[in-house]
């Protein structure tokens, strides 16, 4: 049953200037209840919209200007202020309008069950104006406070997402530039490290979801390790261009030269480590991949003879790729081999040099690989 509204006291004669203006629909099936709410809002400085039932107050809240705030009669017929709520909330164009009922329900389980649907405040009748206006101010303003800080927010992450791209695209510039340095030294490498970068992010991505792999390969993971992957041949700077680029074979004494431009990277970035404040993670993968990408699985590679799991992962999938590439290109030393020959070499070399589940996820996307190679050939 509703119960007239009933002026107890003169209204202000204006509001906060922050909320002067804002538009608020005032919903009960009463008429007279609505014409004096509408006239102490409308004396207050408000723009005021009245419906006189649920679903004309829905049809309002959704035309423009949309309200800042909604005064919503609780006991009405065939649609009560709960389910008007209800139906607010599932509105994406209205979900945000914070809601004040109005009720002669004058208990504390009525005024729980409000809040519990979603209501701002809640106020009984008989309505006393500096209430009405003070609570209906004080909405405006968290409305107002809330939207500012909303949209602070969305700047903020904005700025930062900004910040943090353009970081990424000074560190990966970086990152190439000492690539690219070191491959003066061996101009024939070409998009060596594209390609490889390639291979080795959709080989761990191939092995993202199996058993062996899964607890290491997470997406960031896979991102580090594709944007250290360019290091892993820094060390050939410190290479004499005699061993370097020399056409034909090694002399024993000259390949234990050119074996020690694994540790050459790894030491490079380690005294990176030591030059800044605390550790970085890309940095640390970058070192596994630069040391150990010429280990093998059986035990048998440089620098360290690690064998099988002793070999981080990701240098394990560098060996891979960096094989994969020296085998189809061609070198001062030799020239391109025939894709399919590579493809059987890879094969006949599974549980040898390389991990065994590695090699057979990346024998299963061979086409995929060869894809990568062609797209980033140097002819």
């Amino acid at each position: 049953m509703n119960h007239p509204l009933e002026l107890n006291v003169d209204a202000p004669s204006s509001t906060n200037d922050a909320v002067k203006g804002s538009s608020i629909l005032i919903v009960d099936d009463v008429p007279a209840n609505l014409s004096v709410l509408g006239d102490l809002l409308h004396d207050a400085g408000y723009q005021v919209k009245a419906a006189t039932s649920g679903r004309a107050a829905l049809r309002y809240a959704v035309q423009e200007p949309r309200p800042a705030l909604v005064l919503l009669d609780v006991m009405m017929p065939e649609m009560d202020g709960y389910q008007v709520l209800a139906s607010l909330r599932k509105d994406p164009l209205t979900q945000d309008i914070p809601v004040i009922f109005l009720t002669a329900l004058d208990n504390a389980r009525d005024e729980e069950r409000g809040f519990q649907h979603g209501a701002a405040d809640y106020i009984a009748k008989p309505i006393k104006p500096d209430v009405v206006l003070a609570r209906v101010r004080n909405q405006l303003l968290a409305r107002i406070a809330s939207n500012w800080l909303r949209d602070q927010n969305a700047a903020l992450e904005a700025e930062v997402a900004r910040r943090m791209e353009e970081n990424e695209l000074i560190q990966a510039a970086s990152i190439r530039a000492l690539a690219h340095l070191a491959e003066t030294r061996d101009p024939e490498t070409g998009n060596h490290i594209l390609r490889t970068q390639g291979y080795v992010r959709l080989l761990a991505t191939k092995l993202q979801h199996h058993p062996r792999f899964a607890e290491t390969l997470s997406d960031p993971y896979i991102k580090m390790l594709a944007d250290s992957a360019p290091l892993h041949d820094i060390g050939k700077v410190g290479i004499p261009d005699s061993i370097l680029q020399k056409p034909g074979k090694l002399t024993p004494e000259e390949w234990d030269v050119m074996k020690t431009h694994s540790k050459l990277g790894s030491d490079a970035i380690e005294q990176a480590e030591r030059d800044i404040a605390r550790p970085v993670e890309f940095l640390a993968l970058a070192k596994e991949v630069a040391h150990w990408h010429h280990e093998r699985w059986d035990g048998r590679g440089y620098p360290d003879g690690l064998l099988a799991e002793a070999i981080p992962i990701s240098a394990r999938l560098m060996t891979i790729a960096d094989v994969f590439d020296a085998l189809i290109s061609k070198r001062v030393y030799k020239d391109a081999m025939p894709i399919e020959k590579v493809r059987e070499i890879i094969s006949s070399e599974r549980g040898k040099q390389f991990d065994p589940d590695a090699t057979d996820s990346f024998l299963a996307g061979f086409s995929e690989f060869a894809a990568i190679a062609e797209q980033y050939s140097d002819g």
